[in-house]
């Protein structure tokens, strides 16, 4: 068993490696074919040897799981298919002995169409306090039989959807995921009692879904392109909602990381101010295409939109909505865009294995703190679902033309030789796992000294081991053309090589990790990064 790493005290998320436990996929503890809280539990000594400071769990509340847990239909109630509170609770207490911190998603814009609150205000009819909890609206045209306004949806489709009484109510994102009316007093309580209910329990911090969604205007005016404010993404009103969590999360000592998409640098800083969230995820770079000035760009770009307001960059390479690394990275664009995923897109997966490992030590070089969604380890590819398989709602509510984002969710390879790679013993995960799944278990890359785990964990260990890495300052150094050359204090520096062909390295004392083989004269491959003590 891995031994317990001691946790920092202080400021510990401005440097921390997070990693992204998505439940369902992680590991099936009962062997029903669903992961749970008991599989994860079983996998702590790993994710202690792996070398991460803190689990980001997506949602593990009771829910219909109509997107993945995103419809949540309890905030107190773990999922019967996850486990109970009490296991929830005996994970996070084991999780701290082996000093890994534990966070956990809220998800503030939507609740679940079978949430208590819903319910009630289904069955509670027109102008009722019931109602007011969301958006209930009368339609448009002669009969109401227009919705209420043209605003587009987060997913694929209408924004609207018509109860039996007349009335509309709104979703950004699903019809099972009625939008919370954050104008309604009730809806804050409720929320702030919750953040206390799992500090209580000892978490560590939050990760708030599609934070700049919450306030709407009250007018729910028609959508128009380029008008301020907008109707529903960042609205001033939601920074007085953050700074009431602030509060309460200082009172415990808790953390905030923000699911924060918006273009305006300025904007997105607000919601890093001191009295705000401590954290929000850093999406330029995520998406960002694998080439040189762009990634230079991005870094530099991420940096300066923090530095006003004192705020640790976040990095992360891959999440449980985005093609996975390895696959995207191997592709003609390796750009990511939600708009233009497309079923059968080719990918060489050698080239994108190569550029995922240098993009690995790219990442945890950066200075701030870096987000690792389960898998990526392991390097795996994205999965191609059978059609008469997918579950996502992204693929539904597009007609079929979406592939969705079942592929970076598949659950995942433990060991080699047994059922089901190890995801589970008795039943058929709820996700296919690929034939060569195998190939990729966790167990056969543990003895292997050239595989993606061992350079993970080599790479983690580095970070914590090594002063200079983690938060803290950045300085570019001269490099020739396609490199990527930086220096940390404590004379640490990193080279990543996307030019065409092999460069020298800068004068250095030790070569401290490679993402692979240095050249037999010294040089640097393409596609490979390199971090050096000088």
């Amino acid at each position: 068993m891995a031994a317990p790493h001691s946790p920092r005290t202080d400021d510990w998320w401005r440097d921390a490696a997070i990693y992204q436990v998505y439940p369902r996929s992680f590991a099936d503890g009962d062997g029903d074919g669903t992961g749970d809280l008991a599989g994860v539990r079983t996998r702590l000594p790993y994710l202690a040897e792996l070398g991460v400071d803190a689990l980001w769990f997506t949602p593990w509340y009771l829910s219909p799981l109509v997107d993945g847990g995103y419809d949540v239909a309890d905030y107190r109630t773990i999922d019967p298919a996850f486990g109970t509170l009490g296991e929830a609770e005996k994970l996070i207490a084991e999780a701290r002995e082996l000093g890994i911190r534990t966070l956990i998603d809220i998800v503030p814009n939507h609740v679940s169409d079978r949430h208590a609150w819903f319910r009630a205000a289904l069955a509670a009819g027109p102008g009722s306090p019931e109602r007011a909890l969301f958006h209930f609206r009368p339609g448009q045209g002669e009969n109401g039989e227009l919705p209420p306004n043209d605003w587009p949806s987060q997913f694929a489709g209408r924004t609207w959807t018509r109860v039996p009484d007349g009335e509309w109510y709104l979703h950004l994102f699903a019809p099972e995921q009625p939008d919370l009316n954050w104008a309604h007093p009730a809806v804050r309580q409720e929320h702030e009692d919750v953040l206390r209910f799992w500090f209580e329990r000892g978490i560590a911090g939050v990760r708030i879904d599609s934070a700049a969604l919450l306030a709407k205007d009250p007018a729910l005016a028609d959508f128009e392109e380029g008008v301020d404010p907008h109707p529903y993404i960042d609205r001033d009103e939601l920074h007085d909602i953050y700074r009431s969590w602030r509060a309460i999360a200082d009172e415990y000592g808790a953390v905030f990381v923000g699911e924060v998409w918006l273009p305006d640098s300025e904007r997105f800083a607000r919601y890093l101010r001191p009295d705000e969230l401590h954290t929000a995820f850093n999406f330029s770079f995520l998406a960002c295409p694998w080439d040189p000035d762009r990634l230079r760009r991005a870094i530099d770009d991420t940096l300066a939109e923090h530095a006003p307001v004192g705020a640790p960059a976040t990095w992360v390479l891959c999440n449980h909505d985005v093609t996975r690394t390895v696959t995207r990275y191997g592709r003609h664009d390796t750009a990511f865009d939600f708009a233009t995923k497309a079923f059968g897109t080719p990918t060489d997966l050698g080239l994108g294995t190569r550029r995922a490992r240098a993009a690995a030590l790219l990442t945890l070089a950066l200075p701030g703190s870096v987000y690792l969604y389960q898998g990526e380890e392991l390097g795996l590819p994205e999965a191609d679902i059978p059609l008469d398989r997918i579950q996502d709602p992204m693929h539904f509510r597009s007609g079929g033309t979406d592939p969705g984002r079942d592929g970076c969710r598949v659950p995942l390879p433990w060991a080699a030789d047994a059922p089901y790679a190890g995801f589970g013993s008795r039943s058929e995960p709820w996700l296919p796992q690929p034939e060569d799944w195998r190939e990729y278990a966790a167990d056969r890359q543990s003895l292997d000294a050239d595989s993606m785990l061992t350079l993970y964990r080599s790479a983690l260990r580095l970070r914590r081991e090594t002063p200079g890495f983690g938060d803290g300052p950045l300085r570019w150094l001269p490099a020739a053309d396609g490199v990527l050359a930086f220096a940390r204090t404590d004379r640490l520096v990193c080279v990543v090589n996307l030019a065409p062909g092999p460069v020298g390295l800068p004068p250095h004392t030790e070569v401290l990790l490679t993402s692979g083989p240095l050249h037999p004269d010294g040089t640097l491959p393409t596609d490979t990064a390199a971090w050096l003590r000088t």
